[in-house]
């Protein structure tokens, strides 16, 4: 193995496989969102919402919006409760949205927030959803086959300072209760949270906390059984990562791409920027299988399945070169082929920005990190909103 480059590839608007970028109305405030469930969610109406994130200011917001893919606009809705960020949001069945957890601002605990509420979209308002057992930040939020929501880990509260997390709860959004299930084997935020084709949930790495403030990756990985409310351990990742993306396969494999991790890898060879790798586990055999590398490393990036079975990912950027400035590329994964390609970059390079794939086959992507100047700590967010249209007979 080599040491990996930061350059990225990929030309704004159309690539040689196909595919285009055109813009949309922006986002009614410029956001970022920096938790692996804080992303954008479908409705079962067809619009997409997003609710909370942390401004330029790196306080916490409570804005609310909808998009409507036909007018390619933004509405903003009636806002949080509570402004939130390091939170989820959940899609539920019945067409509402479950947001849990986060930080509010200010914030009265390392821990965040151990309040949920829930968003109607007929009337276009979040009411309380009950409380968990523990606040959290950055955990992992997964619809379960029969509706409920599980939720586990993040960072919570240990005596007074901020440490990871191995307990999980679960949603009835039918009761509307949180009741506390079996912990995880090992404590852990910034993770990914599958739902598997068997009804049982994949957890993926993610980072532990070991004290004095620091942290280190885990490349381990356990299944919960929601019948059983039992964990177990499954096969560890050939490379520890955090804030990666997770993606469940039409054939019920998982591809997970990129994160943070910087260290010694296999080899003795010193990896200095974040990963730029990507493993593909196969539930049957309970085991991960190096795939073809990314064209750069990426962090908070984003990947989206398509309908014809291939992952589009992009944006991102590099935290050793301080995530100065977020990336336009984008790439496509074909798991026949078990390849990546160049795909049609955005027009706005963003990182920590939310991406969705859209009831008729295009993917919206908005908000972000576009660009840091340290000198001045000063973050430039966008509010711009772009939507990709795969070729024509791929949809």
């Amino acid at each position: 193995m080599t040491r990996a480059g930061t350059t990225e590839f990929g030309a704004v608007g159309r690539a040689a496989d196909g595919g285009t970028w055109t813009p949309a109305k922006d986002l009614p405030v410029a956001v970022n969102w920096q938790s692996p469930d804080e992303n954008v969610v479908l409705l079962t109406d067809g619009r997409a919402l997003v609710a909370g994130g942390q401004d330029a200011n790196f306080a916490s917001v409570p804005t609310g919006a909808v998009f409507d893919p036909a007018a390619r606009a933004w509405t903003t809705t009636g806002p949080l409760a509570q402004a939130r960020s390091g939170h989820s949001i959940t899609a539920l069945d019945d067409g509402t949205a479950l947001a849990v957890g986060g930080f509010p601002t200010s914030r009265v605990s390392p821990a965040g927030l151990a309040t949920a509420e829930r968003f109607h979209p007929v009337a276009g308002k979040w009411e309380p959803a009950g409380t968990m057992s523990v606040g959290r930040t950055a955990h992992s939020a997964t619809r379960l086959a029969d509706g409920r929501v599980l939720v586990t880990g993040g960072y919570a509260d240990r005596s007074g300072t901020t440490g990871t997390a191995a307990s999980a709860e679960i949603y009835d959004p039918n009761a509307e209760t949180w009741t506390p299930v079996a912990p995880m084997d090992d404590a852990r935020a910034a993770h990914q949270a599958v739902l598997l084709r068997d009804g049982r949930v994949l957890v993926i790495g993610g980072t532990a906390t070991v004290g004095g403030g620091s942290y280190t990756g885990l490349a381990f990985c356990e299944i919960y059984d929601p019948v059983a409310d039992t964990w177990r351990p499954t096969g560890s990742m050939a490379r520890p990562r955090f804030d990666n993306t997770a993606t469940v396969l039409r054939d019920g494999t998982v591809l997970v791409t990129g994160g943070g991790y910087s260290g010694w890898v296999a080899g003795w060879v010193f990896n200095a920027h974040n990963d730029w790798t990507t493993e593909r586990y196969n539930p049957a055999t309970g085991g991960w299988t190096r795939e073809s590398d990314l064209s750069c490393a990426r962090l908070f990036h984003c990947a989206v399945l398509l309908p014809d079975g291939r992952v589009l990912v992009l944006g991102g950027a590099n935290a050793p070169t301080g995530l100065l400035t977020g990336y336009r590329s984008a790439e496509l994964y074909d798991p026949r082929t078990r390849k990546w390609q160049p795909a049609a970059g955005t027009a706005t390079g963003r990182w920590a920005f939310g991406a969705l794939a859209l009831g008729d086959g295009r993917v919206l992507v908005t908000g972000g990190v576009e660009h840091i100047d340290w000198s001045a700590n000063n973050w430039k967010l966008t509010a711009s909103t772009e939507i990709y249209t795969p070729p024509e007979g791929e949809q």
